[in-house]
């Protein structure tokens, strides 16, 4: 039987309450607002949602965690790439945030799709699409840190057993983590958004 000519493709855009449809094979940055990463990542819990307290440890205060931490390890840092902190997790707030097993079961495809997404996210709000390496590294360690914090605070992780995963929180003062509800975590993270980026471009 021929194939249709006119098979519907399958539909790789969604919408975002902004009223935008991004596009998730080929995100522009001009479909990309600010108020729909908040909005996501607010309602985005970090690991799977098996964490103590009365809210979900959302992604949303989990990247204004790192953004804080990437400003101890490096005072003095650029804004625009404490900025590039606060943001490192947004493309979760179209694909999710899959835990690491799960990442490394689904492969390279989804860290594909995961770093166009960013850089469509940096491009909208003035970073360049790919990081210096050196911020990446940084970034990424403070990532790391926030996860040691949140594993021993909120996931039932033993400190031993979050130091063979996340190695030692060196660096930074040890905080006090309170799983925030999501209307005050997105607030938050907009404002925090809104403090960072008119020095973005300038320093």
């Amino acid at each position: 039987m021929p194939k249709l000519q006119n098979a519907i493709r399958p539909r790789a855009w969604q919408r975002m309450l902004s009223g935008r449809r991004l596009d998730l094979l080929d995100p522009s940055p001009f479909d990309i607002e600010i108020e729909d990463i908040a909005h996501g990542l607010a309602r985005v819990a970090r690991w799977n949602g098996q964490t103590f307290g009365d809210h979900a440890f959302s992604v949303a205060q989990h990247c204004m965690v790192v953004e804080d931490f990437v400003a101890q390890l490096k005072p003095g840092i650029a804004q625009r790439w404490r900025l590039a902190a606060l943001l490192h997790d947004a493309p979760e707030y179209v694909v999710g945030d899959l835990i690491s097993p799960f990442k490394a079961a689904v492969g390279l495809d989804y860290k594909s799709l995961e770093n166009k997404l960013l850089a469509a996210i940096h491009v909208r709000f003035g970073l360049p699409a790919t990081l210096p390496e050196d911020t990446a590294t940084l970034i990424k360690r403070a990532d790391r840190i926030a996860a040691y914090f949140e594993a021993t605070q909120l996931a039932g992780f033993a400190a031993a057993e979050a130091l063979e995963f996340f190695g030692a929180p060196r660096g930074v003062a040890q905080p006090k983590l309170t799983p925030l509800p999501t209307a005050d975590v997105q607030r938050r993270f907009v404002e925090r958004f809104k403090t960072l980026l008119p020095n973005a471009a300038h320093r």
